[in-house]
């Protein structure tokens, strides 16, 4: 919490005081009222104690309907974050006064961890965040499947897959596993190799890289597989090994690279379109049954429209982070047909294993 507190002291210079204040105590009173049992302690006396009582008093109804707290992990300028803007102004011009939204673009600012967020909107304590699959999976290892390698050809037939069935099943697994309604997918895209050391054309120079991966079994064994050493990191440990050289290679879209500053620690990009990461948007499932079913509405409708605002930033945005990787002295490799299938070969072992993994009807809906 003393992190917390000096990270929105530092945010004083770009944030208007009223918002902050709002959302401090607001964000207090949800944290205490979920950690009872660390917010309360005899060291608390008097008025301070009626204080922390009448925090702990459960909130009415017209609140919980109408505070929405939406959270992300990245800057305010990027498509994700002007998707939740989206959201919430949608929200505002449709039900007025109903609703009282209110954002925090970049948690890692706050310094918390990216994957903060699965707790922070399960247990109540925001409203909405999204997330990438792979760090849903070990709670619902289902969700894992996502993770395979090479499983699409193209965008237009990873986003049908995943607007249709296969998101579809995916989205009910994680509500059976997790305090969530799904609500759509933001696109993350296809993901591509960088790293610090040499050019990759080939399995083989990959050999005895430290590569980070996101908390994904899946992801850590295609790694294995084409030779390096992988390492899981949270995005917020992520950053701080690229600075430090203690992590040599990462696959990510091109503009997840730029965003956090990683194409200025690493010089060699392949483009090898190895996994489509989708990032589902996910609301808090007692908040959101509890709202009216106008309200409930409404949010579906806001996300699906921001879902499609955002892919279409997102197309602008690769385009404009290769030449940010270029401007910056990068090197973007483009592989021929065969140097790709070389990969695909290499990873094939994935595929097999897959099949003792997961059923054979979610494993139906990636072709395998």
């Amino acid at each position: 919490m003393k992190t917390f507190i000096a990270s929105l002291l530092a945010l004083l210079a770009v944030t208007p005081q009223r918002t902050l204040d709002e959302f401090f105590n607001d964000f207090t009173a949800r944290w205490v009222r979920n950690n009872p049992n660390l917010a309360v302690s005899s060291r608390y006396t008097g008025d301070e104690r009626d204080r922390l009582e009448q925090q702990l008093a459960p909130e009415t109804m017209e609140y919980k309907k109408s505070r929405i707290l939406m959270v992300g992990y990245g800057p305010p300028s990027t498509g994700f974050s002007l998707a939740l803007k989206r959201i919430g102004d949608r929200l505002k011009a449709r039900l007025g006064d109903e609703v009282d939204v209110k954002y925090v673009y970049n948690i890692l600012d706050l310094g918390y961890r990216e994957d903060d967020i699965n707790w922070l909107v399960e247990e109540g304590v925001l409203t909405l965040g999204y997330q990438s699959s792979g760090y849903f999976s070990k709670r619902v290892p289902d969700l894992g499947v996502a993770d395979l390698p090479f499983l699409f050809p193209d965008v237009k037939t990873a986003r049908a897959a995943i607007d249709g069935r296969l998101g579809q099943v995916l989205a009910a697994k994680l509500e059976a596993g997790m305090n969530y309604r799904v609500l759509g997918y933001f696109e993350a895209a296809f993901t591509h190799f960088s790293n610090r050391l040499r050019p990759i054309r080939t399995p083989a120079d990959m050999k005895g890289m430290r590569m980070r991966v996101r908390p994904s079994k899946v992801q850590a064994r295609t790694f294995e597989l084409l030779g390096a050493e992988p390492k899981a990191m949270d995005l917020s440990e992520f950053i701080e090994a690229v600075k430090a050289g203690s992590v040599d290679a990462q696959e990510n879209a091109f503009a997840n690279t730029v965003t956090y500053g990683v194409h200025k620690f690493h010089r060699f990009h392949s483009a090898t379109n190895q996994c489509y990461v989708s990032r589902p948007v996910f609301v808090h499932r007692p908040s959101f049954d509890a709202w009216p079913q106008r309200v409930q509405e409404e949010m579906r409708a806001a996300a699906q429209d921001a879902v499609i605002f955002q892919r279409q930033l997102h197309v602008k945005e690769e385009d404009d982070a290769m030449a940010a990787i270029r401007m910056e002295g990068g090197e973007i490799l483009e592989l021929t047909a065969q140097e790709r299938e070389a990969f695909v070969r290499a990873v094939s072992p994935i595929y097999g294993e897959a099949r003792s993994e997961y059923g054979r009807d979610l494993l139906g809906l990636v072709g395998l």
